[in-house]
């Protein structure tokens, strides 16, 4: 059966508005970009309480999906589907808590993450099993080997591609190489190559007990170390582990692209000579949970709530690839076509991935400073001054990198809020 045909017999099955009819043909829909028809249907079957649609529908309006997003309807919607017994539904309930802004960020984050869990839903096995790698603890070491391999069971391809490097590196259990060669020859038989090799020797401290799930460890103070006052530039050391250093390079490689910058005039992105790495930005629909956690670590060792932080973004630096000179607040043309009430970008926060074989470093010229690139180190630096205005001194630059890669997370962070939620 061909998709016209199949979806004229998806229409025929709605026609009477039975609730899994109408989800059925509503997702279909979605899959072709049909988004307003789409929308109706989930709302109608979401009405009649399938909590499959509920769910979809909240999602559609978290994410403007067909709709302006409006993320206290897809609470209400959540709350729906949680009630009525969906373990996704608290998992996305979880997600939303995360921002602290449309749900209170509190306990029931930690007791939807184990609910979904329990249920065997690999987004959460993933961020649960990221959340315990961070802890130094043995058993929580094998707990977070475990919930990967449950996980990758499931199908879960960036699980199966952390589990392989704690297979082959003895991460949480003594290594098996062969099972590490078995799960890396079927990862290769789909196009997925190896990750970087990454180490982060930091384990940064858990005010959390050994076996407890407090996703609430991401919000822990970190002590950053001044390196310069003009600008104000600070580092820190472990803020990633080596698990969320893979994840973050495991999501973003299907999505690379040549990286562009700001045309000063226009406000549009444009490719130039003065950046030459690719990179992947993480709109909020492809965000998970372990991805927002990790996020909401970046911003709050910034001082920033998440709310205020633009997209994600993960770039990648090959051999002789940079950053020219550069300023990272933005022209007003660029900020009046993005969220102008969120004001210009106040604070910049990096975090290196991988460690750089030579070259790479990040340069603050007028400081006299470059931060040589380490697997989990932050670089925290401002854009503007205290009174708002852009600091001119905040010149950077990314080096060339000289040999093997570069990989960096950047979190750019406004003066207001940015984010829906």
């Amino acid at each position: 059966m061909n998709q016209d045909a199949a979806l004229l017999d998806l229409r025929r099955r709605a026609h009477d508005g039975a609730p899994q009819a109408l989800y059925q043909l509503a997702s279909a829909l979605v899959a072709r970009h049909e988004l307003d028809e789409a929308l109706t249907l989930h709302r109608r079957a979401a009405e009649a309480g399938l909590a499959n649609a509920q769910i979809e529908y909240a999602r559609m309006l978290m994410y403007g999906v067909g709709c302006d997003a409006e993320p206290v309807r897809a609470a209400e919607w959540l709350l729906r589907a949680e009630a009525s017994g969906s373990p996704i539904a608290s998992y996305f309930l979880a997600l939303m808590s995360l921002g602290g802004r449309t749900l209170p960020r509190d306990g029931r984050i930690n007791e939807r993450v184990l609910r979904a869990v329990r249920a065997d839903y690999p987004p959460a096995l993933r961020a649960a099993a990221v959340h315990f790698g961070r802890k130094a603890h043995p058993a929580d070491q094998l707990r977070c080997l475990q919930l990967l391999e449950r996980a990758t069971s499931l199908g879960d391809v960036i699980a199966a591609r952390l589990f392989l490097e704690r297979l082959a590196r003895g991460e949480g259990d003594k290594p098996q190489p062969d099972a590490a060669h078995e799960l890396r020859v079927q990862l290769r038989a789909r196009g997925i190559k190896a990750l970087p090799d990454i180490a982060v020797p930091e384990y940064a401290p858990n005010v959390s007990a050994p076996g407890v799930l407090s996703m609430e460890d991401v919000l822990e103070p970190v002590a950053l170390a001044s390196r310069a006052t003009r600008p104000r530039v600070s580092t820190v050391d472990g803020l990633l582990s080596a698990e969320e250093c893979r994840l973050l390079i495991a999501n973003a490689e299907v999505h690379l692209q040549r990286s562009r910058t700001v045309d000063p005039e226009t406000g549009l992105p444009i490719e130039q000579e003065i950046r030459t790495s690719s990179d992947a930005a993480f709109d909020a629909i492809l965000e998970d949970l372990a991805l927002r956690a990790v996020q909401l670590r970046m911003a709050s060792a910034a001082g920033v709530p998440l709310d205020h932080a633009e997209h994600l973004v993960v770039l990648r630096y090959e051999p002789g690839q940079e950053y020219r000179p550069h300023r990272d607040y933005r022209p007003p043309s660029s900020i009046e076509r993005d969220r102008p009430q969120a004001g210009n970008r106040l604070r910049t926060i990096c975090v290196y991935l991988n460690d750089v074989e030579a070259g790479g470093q990040t340069e603050f010229p007028i400081a006299a400073l470059k931060v040589e690139p380490r697997p989990g180190r932050a670089v925290v630096f401002d854009n503007l001054h205290a009174d708002g205005t852009p600091d001119a001194d905040s010149l950077h630059a990314g080096l060339p990198v000289e040999r093997g890669e570069k990989w960096l997370a950047t979190l750019w962070l406004r003066q207001a809020p940015y984010r829906d939620f």
